[in-house]
C-alpha cells in the first residue's frame, strides 16, 4: 500500500507523477488536482500537455496490443502453440510450391519458382526470400525432418522462453543462417539458393543445448546419446564438410546450419545466464492447443 501525497489516502495502486514524482490516489493524479510544479509549464507547446497526449496515447497502443493477445484474443491462439504455427507455415508453405506454383505455370525448380521460394544470390536485396525461405523446403523428405525435429525440440524451448521471444528467435536465426549461407558463397565467388527451416531448429538446437546439456536424445529414434554429443557431433560435421568441400557441398547449407547453432548456442548461454534450466526429458509435442491455452510468458 501506498499513502496518497495530497490527501493521506491507502493506495494499492498509486499514480506516479512524472514531472514531481510524487505519489497520488486517482482524485489527485492529474498536475492540477495535487499543485504540481509541472503546471508551470503548461504554456510550452511541448510541456505538460503534450506529454500526457503522448502517454495517452501509448496507452491506446498498449491496450491495443493487450486486447489482441489477451486469451481469446486473434494472437491468443500462438500462446504456447508458435511450435505449431510454425509447422503448419511450412506444410502451407510446401503446399505453395508443389502444388499452386505449377498450377500458375510456375514450374518447380525453374527461374521463377527459385527466386519465389529460395534465398538465392540474385533476389538478395529482395528482403521478403528471407522470410519465405525459411519455411520452403526442397522436397517431402527435406520438410519431415525438419517438420519431426521441430515438433521435439520446439515446445521445451517455447515454454522456456515464451512464445514470442521463440517466434523471434526461430524468424531471426531462420534469417540470419540464410544471409550467413548466400554471403560466405558470394565471398567465394560462387552462387547460391538456399531454403528451409534448418537453419532456424538449429538455432532451436543450440538454446535446448546449453540449457540441459544431459538431456537424453535419440539418434534416428534408435541409439541414445547426451544431446550435447549430438549438437557436437553434428557442428563438427558441418564444420569438416564446409572445411574440405565447400559450404554448399551435397546440397546442404551447411553454413546456415553452423550460423543458426551459433545464434542459438549464444541465447542459450544468455538464458541460462538469467537462471532456470531446460527440460529432463523430451516430450512428444506438449505444446497448449486453443485460444491463450496455457500460462508461461506470451
Amino acid at each position: 500500500m501506498a499513502t496518497c501525497d495530497r490527501c493521506g489516502t491507502q493506495v494499492g495502486m498509486p499514480y506516479r507523477c512524472r514531472f514531481c514524482g510524487g505519489s497520488y490516489c486517482e482524485e489527485h493524479r492529474l498536475p492540477e488536482s495535487h499543485d504540481c510544479p509541472g503546471l508551470e509549464e503548461w504554456n510550452d507547446p511541448s510541456g505538460v500537455f503534450g506529454q500526457y497526449e503522448e502517454e495517452e496515447e501509448r496507452s491506446r497502443v498498449d491496450r491495443a496490443v493487450d486486447a489482441v493477445s489477451a486469451t481469446g484474443g486473434p494472437l491468443g491462439y500462438l500462446r504456447g502453440n508458435a511450435t505449431y504455427v510454425f509447422l503448419g507455415l511450412m506444410a502451407l508453405t510446401a503446399f505453395a510450391q508443389y502444388i499452386v506454383a505449377p498450377l500458375f505455370g510456375v514450374a518447380v525448380n525453374s527461374g521463377p519458382w527459385v527466386d519465389l521460394f529460395t534465398l538465392n544470390t540474385y533476389n538478395l536485396t529482395f528482403v521478403y526470400p528471407w522470410f519465405v525461405s525459411v519455411f520452403a523446403h526442397g522436397g517431402f523428405g527435406h520438410l519431415l525432418f525438419n517438420g519431426i525435429a521441430l515438433y521435439f525440440f520446439g515446445p521445451p524451448v517455447e515454454r522456456r522462453m515464451g512464445s514470442a521471444k521463440f517466434a523471434a528467435l526461430f524468424v531471426g536465426a531462420g534469417v540470419l543462417a540464410g544471409l550467413a549461407q548466400v554471403l560466405t558463397a558470394a565471398a567465394l565467388g560462387d552462387v547460391a539458393a538456399v531454403y528451409g527451416a534448418s537453419g532456424a531448429i538449429m538455432a532451436v538446437m543450440g538454446v535446448l543445448t546449453v540449457l540441459n546439456p544431459g538431456l537424453r536424445v535419440y539418434l534416428y529414434f534408435v541409439i541414445p546419446m547426451p544431446l550435447w554429443v549430438l549438437t557436437l557431433g553434428f557442428a563438427a560435421y558441418s564444420l569438416f564438410v564446409t572445411g574440405f568441400f565447400g559450404p554448399g557441398s551435397g546440397g546442404v547449407a551447411q553454413v546456415a546450419h553452423l550460423a543458426g547453432l551459433g545464434v542459438g548456442l549464444l541465447y542459450g548461454a544468455y538464458l541460462k545466464s538469467q537462471g532456470g534450466r531446460g527440460p529432463n526429458q523430451l516430450q512428444l509435442g506438449g505444446g497448449r492447443r486453443g485460444p491463450g491455452g496455457g500460462r508461461g510468458p506470451f
